[in-house]
């Protein structure tokens, strides 16, 4: 396929609550909102703490890895820029906050409930997105 006919890749519209994780990614960091109130870690963003409520928020940089909480396999390509087969996961961070992301680095059919993974930062049309690759692989930025 030539570089006129490829399709742009659909990217992340960062709102006002994801912005500062996004922006983090273009770093090649991965962070999680904090509340410096009560302490509680969570993905997505949002305007509160969705444990007690408080708007006093940080984001706060986590190590990167975890395990594969669910998956799925999709087999089919819904996207033309997204050739199929290709997994969507939901990690476990270590520190506690979950998020949806692919699996990479690895056959699809070899991912796993509970593999150890950690992320790895890839470029999609000059958008740096966190994916993640099993634990024992090559990891972290390859942008």
């Amino acid at each position: 396929m030539s570089t006129t006919d490829r399709k742009a890749y659909p990217l992340p519209q960062p709102t006002v609550f994801t912005e500062p994780f996004w922006s983090a990614c273009q770093d090649q960091k991965l962070t999680v909102r904090a509340c410096e109130d009560c302490g509680h870690l969570f993905l997505p963003g949002g305007p509160a703490c969705p444990k007690c409520w408080s708007a006093n928020l940080i984001s706060k940089p986590v190590s990167g890895h975890g395990e594969v909480f669910s998956f799925v396999i999709y087999r089919r390509t819904y996207h033309p820029a997204i050739p199929a087969p290709y997994v969507v996961a939901l990690i476990a961070l270590h520190e506690g906050p979950r998020l949806i992301s692919n699996v990479v680095g690895c056959m699809p059919e070899d991912v796993r409930i509970d593999m150890p993974v950690q992320v790895k930062f890839e470029a999609e049309d000059g958008f740096i997105l966190p994916r993640f690759t099993p634990l024992n692989s090559t990891p972290v930025s390859e942008v």
